[in-house]
């Protein structure tokens, strides 16, 4: 699902985002709930990036107020019955077509996605965060996720996976 966004976006930088888990659902410029695994997975669409409900487990990954830790490389923590893994990588584009091609390739990529949901902010076809399920090889489900900063020619990927421990 693609979603044009009225709302200018609240994070303009790659650096200034944030993590926190557990936060409650917080106001959503768009939403897709998606089933996987027995649970409700809504993909949610922040003016300050995303957030992700997944049954026990909420992410978010947005540019917060002092209540969050700065963006990790990687953490790792259990949820009642689930295992929770959480990754984060910057990209860097030398010009602004190369970071174009990326950014155009992403949504092209999760276009016709009925598990993907993609947002695009005022002032810049590239100022887009998008949010995309992906099975795992264990029981569960994963997600990815890109935030795209055109002002600086960064995008953020992150790539998350909750599964059943065995």
């Amino acid at each position: 699902m693609r979603a044009t966004l009225d709302t200018p976006y609240a994070d303009a930088r790659a650096d200034g985002l944030s993590f926190a888990l557990g936060l409650p659902p917080l106001d959503a410029l768009a939403v897709l709930p998606v089933e996987r695994a027995g649970l409700t997975v809504e993909l949610r669409l922040l003016g300050a990036s995303h957030q992700v409900i997944a049954g026990p487990l909420s992410e978010t990954v947005a540019c917060l107020p002092d209540a969050a830790e700065p963006l990790p490389g990687h953490a790792a923590t259990s949820v009642p019955g689930w295992a929770y893994e959480f990754t984060a990588t910057t990209a860097a584009h030398r010009d602004g077509t190369a970071f174009a091609r990326a950014v155009e390739a992403v949504c092209a990529r999760l276009a016709d996605r009925g598990d993907a949901l993609t947002g695009a902010f005022p002032g810049s076809p590239h100022a887009v965060t998008a949010l995309a399920l992906e099975e795992t090889r264990e029981p569960g489900f994963g997600w990815r996720t890109w935030h795209a900063y055109p002002q600086t020619r960064e995008i953020v990927m992150t790539r998350s996976r909750l599964v059943r421990p065995s």
